[in-house]
């Protein structure tokens, strides 16, 4: 069984800076690729970023590019998005996930983790 537990969210200020982890098990996931959504409320979720764990590669949804930073650390079975500069539109729940390959739907979620950003 596959679990990914979110962590690190929380309040802050704008401005300010979050990092928010995912802890992966029940599997070997040194082939997976990782990624960050998020929900804000009365909205869709949507995409933040995703890494390749094998090698590296990421991606960034524009709304987000050069502020935040996904990373992964294979020992761990952890990722990481580093959340810079944070707005007031980054408020939202943000999920963990993971799927097989770049051309596979996501099949496993996190619970998720509650950002706040105050103005």
């Amino acid at each position: 069984q596959v679990q990914l537990v979110e962590s690190g969210g929380g309040l802050v200020q704008a401005g300010g800076s979050l990092r928010l982890s995912c802890a992966a098990s029940g599997r070997t996931f040194s082939r997976y690729v990782m990624g960050w959504f998020r929900q804000a409320p009365g909205k869709e979720r949507e995409f933040v970023a995703a890494i390749s764990w094998s090698g590296g590669s990421t991606n960034y949804a524009d709304s987000v590019k050069g502020r935040f930073t996904i990373s992964g650390d294979n020992a761990k079975n952890t990722v990481y998005l580093q959340m810079n500069s944070l707005k007031p539109e980054d408020t939202a729940v943000y999920y963990c996930a993971a799927r097989v390959s770049w051309r596979s739907q996501y099949s496993y979620w996190g619970q998720g983790t509650q950002v706040t950003v105050s103005s």
